[in-house]
């Protein structure tokens, strides 16, 4: 992935404003780090089928990357989780202020479909991108996801509501990033198959999440622990020991479909996949 945080330093936002702290806050959060999962699923497709692509995949991995960076932005405001600390830095409405937050959250959201908007494929083919990183990240994806989140807080759902508040929240954007590689190699067939296997993953990504919340310290994890105790997660719901059980199950599924994808597939996802899949164990 080194490439890619090349691309991603090459391609700081930047801006002509006047404002003393505007243009370094809009590149904090995302050189802060982070995992890049979304990113490097989407060019781990691309990789699979056409290697020759990955220098304009990046473009796409770029603006998925700047989305969640987004959200994570706008997850940690006072009024949603309120929490000080992210990829193991003071959150941007601790450094600077809560407006400061919002807006550099509203600036990367919109900045992730020009870079998409500009990335070097076919009108047909940005356009069906563009829609796939709105339909996903938005009012009937992400967006949604928290909105249930945040209203519910206090207010206990059953399992299966909580796996639709979670399928919005978390997995429709890593659905979408395998779904958006399969998009770019011209394999939309196999991106419907990615689609649905992206939305398991991705469930499994937030019960490890939950898992994770209550296992291991804020440092461990780079942001705030032992917070979900309001929240509709797994762990609070049906304890530690059946969310371990359910990540169980979950993630062997996913290991018995990551095995019968193709050869190149598999040879691009699974040094990725393994190191996720497992990592609640």
């Amino acid at each position: 992935m080194h490439k890619f945080e090349n691309f991603l330093q090459e391609n700081l936002p930047t801006s002509d404003s006047i404002h003393p702290t505007y243009e370094k806050a809009l590149g904090e959060m995302l050189i802060a780090g982070g995992k890049r999962f979304r990113p490097a699923l989407l060019l781990g497709v691309v990789a699979a089928y056409n290697k020759l692509m990955l220098d304009g995949a990046r473009h796409a991995a770029y603006s998925v990357e700047l989305l969640h960076t987004y959200s994570l932005i706008h997850d940690d405001l006072p009024a949603m989780d309120d929490s000080p600390l992210r990829r193991g830095k003071p959150t941007l409405h601790v450094t600077y202020d809560e407006v400061t937050a919002i807006l550099v959250g509203d600036a990367l959201n919109t900045y992730s479909f020009e870079i998409l908007s500009n990335a070097p494929f076919s009108d047909y083919t940005r356009v069906k991108l563009i829609r796939e990183l709105a339909t996903n990240g938005g009012l009937n994806g992400m967006v949604l996801g928290q909105a249930i989140d945040c209203y519910f807080e206090n207010l206990p759902l059953s399992i299966e509501d909580v796996k639709i508040l979670h399928i919005n929240k978390t997995a429709k954007l890593i659905a979408a990033s395998l779904k958006m590689g399969a998009i770019i190699v011209g394999r939309e067939e196999l991106g419907e198959k990615l689609y649905d296997f992206g939305i398991k993953l991705g469930l499994l990504f937030q019960i490890q999440d939950d898992i994770l919340d209550v296992t291991q310290s804020s440092q461990e994890a780079g942001k705030l622990t032992r917070n979900d105790r309001d929240k509709n997660s797994f762990v609070t719901l049906i304890g530690l020991d059946k969310s371990m059980k359910e990540a169980n199950i979950l993630a062997d599924g996913l290991q018995e479909e990551l095995n019968d994808f193709d050869e190149c597939l598999q040879k691009e996802l699974s040094p990725l996949l393994r190191k996720y899949i497992s990592r609640h164990k």
